[in-house]
């Protein structure tokens, strides 16, 4: 059971698109509104896999560029978070991912002033001599099982979060958290071990 009809419609949203076709999604996927899927731009097959009983509340965003992709994994809630791919992002079974969390596997435009001018040029809508974008680095984000992030918190590019931790609530995630542990702060630092 799903509130997702057979034309891939959620029942009652005020959204007008449908979940897009290259959302895949289990048995018992609670969305509150196909909305989430709007920065969706990827369109190869598969782009965003969504496991069995996995709730996505309306404040989420899936924005996930030509290339990018993510994995949601079963009994995963995610609760207004901003899941940003442009290679990969991975999130496990039964985490639970706050209000306002955002998961981005790049910085989404260059660090060198240089670069970062001709990155201004191109993402102008009108400018009529638009360069291509420069190239952005990536690395790819991992959450393991039951992970708990908590609202305001980030999670940057190339992290990994080891199964049974927690992200406090307005962390900065700039390094690897290791399994069972609380991290908080920004930069996100170990604050407590859990028992295993």
């Amino acid at each position: 059971m799903s509130n997702v009809n057979a034309d891939r419609r959620v029942e009652g949203d005020w959204w007008a698109d449908p979940i897009p076709w290259n959302v895949d999604f289990g048995e018992g996927f609670y969305c509150e509104t196909a909305q989430i899927f709007r920065h969706l731009k990827a369109q190869q097959p598969h782009a965003v896999r969504i496991g069995n009983h996995v709730s996505c509340y309306a404040g989420c965003s899936f924005a996930i560029g030509e290339n990018g992709s993510a994995t949601i994994g079963a009994f995963t809630l995610l609760n207004g978070a901003l899941i940003m791919a442009e290679e990969r992002i991975e999130i496990g079974s039964h985490c639970l991912v706050s209000w306002n969390v955002g998961i981005a596997d790049s910085d989404f435009h260059p660090l060198e002033p240089a670069r970062r001018l001709i990155d201004a040029h191109a993402l102008a809508p009108f400018y009529k001599d638009r360069p291509a974008r420069p190239k952005l680095e990536t690395r790819p984000v991992i959450i393991s099982d039951n992970v708990w992030i908590g609202m305001n918190a980030i999670i940057l590019k190339g992290v990994t979060i080891g199964e049974n931790s927690v992200v406090a609530a307005g962390a900065v995630v700039t390094k690897n958290v290791p399994a069972n542990c609380v991290v908080a702060g920004n930069p996100a630092i170990l604050t407590r071990k859990l028992a295993g």
